[in-house]
């Protein structure tokens, strides 16, 4: 496989060789609700990793110093920081609940020794920044040292304040707020190229805001209709292009994905590209619409190509061809014949992401039963994979598992009907410039890195 970065990066080589590092979580049977994980997120340089919970939590891990005395060991990924987000709150006028999970995270790219990154809500976006204070002032003229005003007329002499060392304090502190601009539901946030904009988007609008501007967006897509009667399709996902920034795109629930071009035009209601693959009229059925719906869509590293999920596969298009798709991979097709009982528990709804690895060459998404897929795309080969506490060993290989979709069913193969829906993973990030990838699997954060010969 095609290498990412300086030295290379094979995509766990060709065989998938991929082993446990880390699991981070409770091992409680009794999941509370806030605990489980709604977002991961590597940052640019791959050294932090976020994760955004139900409870409104934001968890940072940081990438500990590799072991001189163990080249070959892999620095370990350990809390750096964690804080509240968002709070519930109550939309009065609506007489509507908001929760207080987080949606998304997207990093900024590091301009100096703090790190910003972007969390949303379904209404509230936050900038946050992060950073580390390791000295502290002592020698306050009006100040005694527990802080309490000092009389003015007991100074008697003029003290110079002095930096003293003290333990390594992380600070998160929300820089911005960025509200009140969406009816609906945030489902999106990207930062632009130009690492001075992001846009956001909801069920029917996207807008496009400043980092440093609060207090006003600009509407660049609004799908809205006069009569919400005549309402057929949603927003689903959204996404700036990586080097141009003027470009973006967005997914829908007919599974048809638009290219948009803020150059052409102020309001991007008339898109530059129209993406939708043609349907077979002999696979038609009560389901079709719901598993067509794009549940999310990234831009490869390169920009040359996108990755769309739907219920049942992910596709790679080529940004220069519109009719049909370059790549289409087979997520679960077995649970095709399940489509009647998932629609009945409502898992024929979850929303599963996809990611590429750094070099593009291969892509990942999650399915159930904790399993998540892997597919090479030079190789043209598939695998999955298992993220269970079961085989949590360090640096224990992860054995391919495989779905027995009827007949006989072999030795390692596990059944089609005793997957369990419940553990779903929809959340996963792969490290930009390595082979260590993140996976979120209810309420635990399972860390997988390459097997080194």
């Amino acid at each position: 496989m095609a290498g990412a970065g300086g030295g290379g990066c094979p995509a766990g080589g060709n065989d998938f060789q991929w082993c446990f590092s880390q699991v981070k979580g409770a091992i409680d049977e009794d999941v509370a609700e806030a605990d489980i994980i709604s977002t991961v997120e590597f940052n640019y340089s791959g050294d932090l990793l976020a994760t955004g919970d139900k409870g409104g939590r934001v968890v940072i891990f940081q990438r500990e110093q590799e072991n001189k005395s163990r080249p070959h060991s892999r620095g370990e990924y350990n809390v750096y920081s964690t804080f509240q987000s968002h709070e519930p709150e109550f939309d009065y006028l609506k007489s509507l609940e908001i929760e207080e999970k987080i949606n998304k995270i997207r990093w900024l790219p590091q301009q100096n020794a703090a790190h910003f990154l972007l969390s949303t809500n379904d209404k509230t976006i936050k900038l946050w920044k992060i950073s580390e204070r390791d000295k502290r002032a002592e020698g306050y003229n009006l100040k005694d040292e527990d802080g309490r005003l000092r009389d003015p007329f007991r100074v008697t002499a003029l003290r110079v304040p002095i930096l003293k060392p003290m333990d390594l304090m992380v600070e998160a502190s929300p820089r911005r707020i960025f509200a009140n601009a969406h009816t609906y539901h945030i489902n999106s946030i990207s930062v632009n190229s130009d690492h001075e904009t992001y846009l956001s988007a909801d069920d029917l609008r996207i807008n496009l805001w400043h980092l440093e501007i609060t207090d006003r967006s600009f509407n660049i897509v609004d799908i809205k209709p006069a009569n919400m009667e005549e309402l057929t399709e949603v927003i689903t996902a959204a996404e700036f292009h990586p080097h141009q920034c003027n470009v973006l795109v967005y997914s829908s629930s007919k599974g048809t994905v638009r290219l948009c071009d803020m150059r052409s035009s102020a309001l991007c209601d008339r898109h530059s590209k129209f993406f939708e693959e043609p349907e077979d009229p002999s696979s038609r059925s009560f389901f079709s619409e719901i598993i067509s719906s794009i549940s999310d869509v990234k831009f490869s590293h390169s920009g040359r190509y996108m990755m769309t999920r739907d219920y049942l596969s992910v596709k790679v298009w080529d940004l220069n061809m519109e009719s049909r798709p370059v790549e289409t991979h087979q997520v679960h097709e077995y649970l095709r014949s399940k489509l009647c009982s998932l629609y009945e528990n409502d898992c024929i709804f979850d929303k599963f992401e996809c990611c590429w690895n750094g070099s593009d060459s291969a892509i990942m998404t999650g399915s159930y039963n904790n399993f998540f897929r892997m597919f090479d795309r030079n190789a043209r080969r598939d695998v999955t994979l298992e993220a269970s506490r079961e085989n949590s060993k360090p640096r224990a290989s992860l054995k391919p598992r495989k779905v027995c979709t009827g007949g006989k069913r072999k030795k390692d193969e596990i059944s089609v009907d005793s997957l369990d829906f419940n553990k779903k993973i929809l959340h996963t990030a792969w490290h930009p410039l390595e082979n260590i990838i993140a996976v979120a699997a209810t309420n635990n954060l399972y860390i997988f890195q390459d097997k080194i010969n």
